[in-house]
């Protein structure tokens, strides 16, 4: 999967148009809208071409405010809100069709040192290499997922606690997942955020749905992120192995919220995740 983890650093190297002003496309022309983390990874991508090097991302704080169009591409205007000693702030509005699809606000942080403690790691987690791929996984739901299930995918998501089986019945609103970009990254922090960043929005809205017997690929439930927020707490690489630890406490108006802690491979909490979306089922 080398290729579509190119076609990713490929997808998120935006083209600068102007001052303060990008241009990122879509690869998928055929969906019916432009995947959230997608343009949340660009819109950092946008803020982090208008920041100094020394400065790495802290927090992102994004609203999804339109579908996006894949068949046009996004533009992406920066505000630099503030440069200060030790903290940038950046505003990025993606646009579309002369309109806000999509706004960031995202803080950069000089490094220094400082108090450290941290969530510990679950425990008793099989390890990755254990567990089966996407494929693998949805192999007997083949021919009923399409493009969905056959398009190659730059994200190796491994999930811990269900089988597709077990989501005919109410689970507790919980997942685990390993996660990685499936190939070989430059080294360079900054690009390792932005796909991060990216992943993060693939699974966690998913969680709100485990107590309810249905399923994120079923026709008549309808879900889109609404925001999305996160806070990044230590390095890591986003081609090594990741435990993206998923929890659901709320689902109510049409509204559900997750929240996830992102753990390297050796333990150490490096990202933590909010987010909340709609959902609307038919039935």
């Amino acid at each position: 999967m080398q290729q579509a983890v190119d076609d990713l650093i490929v997808l998120l190297d935006l083209e600068a148009i102007e001052v303060n002003i990008f241009r990122g496309t879509s690869p998928d022309v055929e969906a019916q809208r432009v995947f959230g983390g997608q343009v949340a990874g660009q819109a950092l991508v946008a803020a982090a071409r208008t920041v100094d090097a020394d400065r790495s991302v802290h927090s992102l704080h994004a609203y999804f405010l339109r579908p996006g169009d894949p068949t046009l591409p996004i533009l992406y205007e920066v505000d630099r809100i503030r440069d200060g000693r030790s903290f940038t702030t950046r505003r990025v509005v993606a646009i579309q069709h002369g309109r806000a699809i999509f706004n960031l606000q995202t803080s950069f942080h000089l490094h220094e040192a400082g108090l450290d403690h941290e969530d510990p790691m679950p425990a008793d987690v099989p390890p990755p290499g254990s567990l089966p791929d996407f494929r693998e996984r949805w192999a007997p739901w083949a021919e009923m997922l399409g493009d969905w299930y056959t398009r190659d995918r730059p994200i190796d998501t491994r999930t811990v606690d269900w089988t597709p089986v077990d989501r005919k019945g109410p689970l507790p609103p919980r997942q685990r997942v390993w996660l990685r970009a499936d190939g070989v990254l430059p080294d360079d922090p900054v690009l390792h955020a932005c796909i991060l960043t990216y992943a993060s929005d693939m699974t966690l809205l998913d969680t709100t749905l485990l107590p309810h017997a249905v399923g994120a690929v079923e026709k008549d439930v309808m879900m889109a992120s609404l925001d999305h927020a996160m806070w990044f707490h230590r390095p890591f690489r986003a081609d090594d192995w990741l435990l993206y630890d998923q929890q659901s406490p709320s689902a109510s108006g049409g509204r559900g919220i997750a929240r996830g802690s992102i753990f390297t491979h050796d333990g150490h909490l490096a990202v933590t995740v909010v987010q909340e979306g709609l959902i609307r089922v038919a039935r």
